[in-house]
């Protein structure tokens, strides 16, 4: 047993080996990568469970710092790094000072409105139905097959990015540009302390 176990991890480490030398990317353990899912599951879960805004927020930061590592260990790696800086850096911190700023508190969770748990509901169903679906018709890379020698580079991932998905690259950033403006609009809104304080001098002064 000891042997046949010496002689696989040797075999193993042989094909590691060949495959880097042939210029092949090797993916990462199956049971390594459903352990991240898992967590990237969990942790996912936690954004959605947390009454409070900045637990919240951290357990966002652990599912996309979890998703950028199984993008690089399947090979992506100038993905996964772009998801650890850009998403669970900048645009983190950025949601943590707008969390400030606004200072909220922990969620009031609110009885009724059974119709909009219906809705939400369905929409949960819809999907999981459509990931079954997604990984029904998967892509050729993920049934095992061999990727090409520039999958996950950036010239790739630009090349994919500025010419099949420009448009919707556009319309992203125009969307984050709206996103930024409210965010504003609603920062530079009195809160209602402030609205009612105002109020009151400005009927003392009339």
């Amino acid at each position: 047993m000891e042997r046949a176990g010496a002689a696989r991890a040797a075999q193993y480490r042989c094909d590691r080996l060949r495959d880097r030398a042939r210029g092949r990317r090797t993916l990462m353990p199956l049971a390594l990568f459903i352990f991240l899912a898992a967590l990237a599951i969990i942790s996912s879960l936690g954004v959605v469970i947390q009454r409070n805004p900045v637990h919240s927020l951290l357990a966002l930061v652990m599912t996309l710092l979890v998703i950028a590592v199984l993008f690089i260990g399947l090979g992506a790696v100038t993905v996964g790094f772009l998801q650890a800086i850009v998403y669970a850096g900048a645009i983190m911190v950025l949601f943590l000072f707008v969390i400030w700023l606004l200072n909220l508190q922990v969620e009031e969770r609110m009885t009724g409105h059974l119709a909009l748990k219906f809705f939400g509901a369905i929409a949960a169903a819809a999907l999981v139905a459509e990931l079954f679906l997604f990984f029904a018709h998967a892509h050729p890379a993920l049934a095992g097959k061999e990727m090409a020698p520039g999958y996950g580079s950036i010239a790739s991932l630009a090349t994919v990015l500025f010419k099949d998905y420009l448009i919707a690259f556009e319309a992203t950033s125009l969307l984050l540009l709206v996103a930024v403006v409210g965010a504003v609009a609603i920062a530079r809104r009195p809160s209602p302390s402030e609205a009612d304080a105002s109020g009151g001098k400005t009927g003392a002064a009339s």
